[in-house]
């Protein structure tokens, strides 16, 4: 009876592993990272911070997500002001009228410095395509890597971009990312995250900004660059006087 047995267990040790494996999946590696970085605390907190000395914050009207730019000139202030919708920009709160070139410019700087802000919260918005790449090791700790590229429509202006996110296996947050962009001649820069720290339940850290040393290099392999200290630090990403209030 016992010899009967133990074909039965091994078949189901195998298809237990193999569930526990196909349950592994960049949406679900995504998923744990926004639930630990703050969650459903990113929807209903206005979040406001400063960045080289410009005001930004971000919050929700009726589900509609609205990021704001405060831009502070002597006696002026601009307030570049972003919905699903459009764009607008106000200098001491009379509405300006803008070029759709500039439009455009200003509208992609506003989004950009929220999107990196936030993270990992934006990996879920409806443009954003996922793939999980694996396992890489960086400095002696074990990570998931998971690859993102967008959709043209609602991917925004430099949707052609492709991001890699390296998130820590014990604690699913993301500790590097890197990205390709294609404007003013293109590149690549690699970003690690430091000065983590939590207000009022969502997290937020600053980064170490890294290029390539070497031109034409794979963005894949920029891990193992990073790695082997081929890149160089650019400049430090630093969120300063964070404040999150509820809606």
């Amino acid at each position: 009876m016992k010899l009967r047995l133990i074909p039965i267990l091994v078949l189901l040790l195998v298809s237990c592993k193999k569930e526990v494996k196909s349950e592994l999946t960049s949406q679900s590696i995504i998923d744990s990272s926004i639930v630990k970085s703050g969650g459903e605390n990113f929807k209903n907190h206005k979040v406001s911070f400063f960045f080289r000395n410009r005001k930004y914050s971000s919050y929700y009207v009726n589900g509609q997500k609205m990021l704001e730019r405060y831009t502070f000139l002597d006696s002026n202030i601009i307030a570049d002001k972003k919905s699903n919708a459009d764009f607008q920009r106000f200098i001491n709160d009379t509405l300006v009228s803008l070029p759709d070139s500039l439009v455009s410019r200003y509208a992609n700087s506003v989004n950009s410095v929220h999107y990196f802000s936030k993270l990992p919260f934006g990996l879920n918005d409806k443009a954003v395509n996922k793939e999980f790449l694996g396992e890489e090791t960086i400095k002696e700790i074990p990570y998931y890597k998971v690859k993102v590229t967008f959709d043209q429509a609602g991917g925004g202006e430099d949707f052609d971009d492709t991001y890699l996110y390296w998130f820590n296996k014990e604690t699913m947050l993301p500790d590097y990312l890197a990205y390709d962009f294609h404007v003013d001649g293109g590149g690549q820069r690699f970003r690690e995250a430091y000065n983590e720290r939590y207000v009022n339940g969502i997290r937020f850290v600053d980064y170490n900004n890294y290029k390539p040393r070497e031109k034409g290099s794979d963005l894949m392999e920029i891990g193992h660059l990073f790695e082997s200290d081929s890149l160089d630090l650019l400049s430090k990403i630093q969120l300063e006087r964070i404040e999150v209030q509820e809606n």
